[in-house]
């Protein structure tokens, strides 16, 4: 095939689009369309884009797991990784729509709930944070900082 012959996939976006009454957010839309169907016009060069989304998707998303229960951005680390996969695999973005409809009924729900329960949440996070601070080994690693050398405060990993 000559670089004159019609590739398969789909067809490139007209280029001769007139941007000039675009927003700055538009026009850059409107480009990032166009690039992407250049990818998707070559297979392999697609298929490397998309295990490259993958990858880090999936890394961004692991990290905000591990977030979580940290204070912090944690859910939002998770969501971003999820709208990075859901940028080209249909399934994460059903998993990002089914996920963020359960949390946002959860904040809810625990919005409604009485102080005792609140406080009962906010006493399970830091039980969760201390304890893997402590399986990590920092608090061995900072008490050797301040001249504290506890067996205790060692990691049992």
């Amino acid at each position: 095939m000559t670089s004159r012959e019609a590739r398969p996939g789909p067809a490139p976006e007209n280029r001769d689009v007139d941007d000039s009454d675009l927003s700055p957010f538009q026009e850059a839309e409107s480009r990032w369309r166009r690039w992407r169907a250049h990818v998707a016009a070559r297979p392999s060069l697609n298929l490397a884009y998309r295990i490259g989304v993958g990858v880090i998707g999936a890394f961004v998303l692991a990290a905000g797991i591990v977030a979580i229960p940290y204070p912090g951005p944690g859910w939002l680390i998770v969501f971003a990784g999820l709208g990075i996969l859901a940028s080209e695999f249909a399934w994460a973005h059903r998993l990002l729509h089914y996920a963020r409809q359960r949390y946002d009924k959860f904040m809810d729900w625990f919005s409604r709930q009485s102080l005792v329960v609140k406080g009962l949440g906010a006493v399970l996070t830091c039980a969760v944070v201390l304890a893997t601070l402590w399986l990590l080994g920092t608090f061995g690693l900072v008490g050797t900082w301040i001249g504290l050398d506890y067996p205790w405060l060692e990691s049992p990993l």
